[in-house]
């Protein structure tokens, strides 16, 4: 069995000032309901046989967009509502989905942030790979809107993110520095049950980078697939979803 897992339980609080309302961002379209985020990445992931869904902020909203916008899927489809967005980060949803995965017998799991726009052929190899898979875009590296990862002389990943937006840091040395694609495969369903039934209070309240890099961080570079996607966004704003509607 392959799982996906999408987070969408964050407050959004960037895009719904740029839309002018509270909004969920993987909600949000214009003029017909196919442009959701959440409903191209369902439909991008036809060869997954369940898709968990964590959700938080406006909850209601996505409990009716799912059963008005994609009931042919109900039967795939397991919605989890994390009562902590509030006062949690995004490490919580991942435990959350990483959990209640756990109730079937999957061989697989992908685990996407719900608010990026990805192409099709790029997010297609991520499902169809064997291997562990970690991903990049060519997007610019910035403090206020990426998430970042290197690799350090020996050839090990480290994940860096700053919750104020403000800078990154590097401090030592490395060979190499990407944007992050925000999207994972987790091949070895044993070790990512352990990291996340391990996981401190402390922890839970970070962002999902603590189980990401907790994951990865001890693999050789070798063990592990990095892909890059071709085209890629980030909807932090409305300015940044209105360019998935372009060409």
């Amino acid at each position: 069995m392959k799982i996906l897992v999408v987070t969408v339980a964050g407050m959004a609080r960037r895009f719904s000032e740029s839309v002018g309302k509270d909004s969920l961002k993987c909600l949000y379209y214009k003029e017909n309901p196919r442009e959701a985020l959440l409903f191209q990445m369902l439909r991008q992931a036809s060869s997954f046989d369940k898709y968990i869904i964590v959700g938080g902020f406006l909850f209601e909203e996505l409990t009716e967009f799912i059963e008005k916008n994609l009931s042919d899927l109900k039967d795939k489809i397991l919605l989890v509502k994390n009562g902590h967005f509030v006062d949690y980060g995004s490490c919580y949803s991942l435990y959350l989905g990483i959990n209640r995965a756990e109730e079937f017998g999957y061989r697989q799991l992908v685990f996407a942030e719900g608010d990026l726009f990805l192409d099709k052929e790029t997010f297609r190899q991520i499902c169809d790979a064997k291997c562990d898979v970690v991903t990049s875009n060519g997007e610019d590296i910035c403090a206020d809107r990426a998430v970042a990862f290197y690799y350090d002389m020996e050839s090990r990943i480290h994940y860096l993110y700053d919750t104020e937006h403000k800078a990154l840091r590097i401090q030592e040395p490395f060979t190499a520095v990407y944007n992050s694609g925000q999207v994972w495969k987790f091949v070895n369903k044993e070790r990512l049950e352990r990291i996340a039934g391990n996981l401190s209070k402390e922890e839970l309240i970070g962002t999902n980078l603590v189980i990401i890099q907790k994951y990865f961080g001890l693999l050789k570079r070798k063990e592990y697939q990095q892909l890059r996607f071709q085209r890629w966004v980030n909807c932090n704003t409305l300015a940044d979803f209105e360019k998935t509607l372009e060409g």
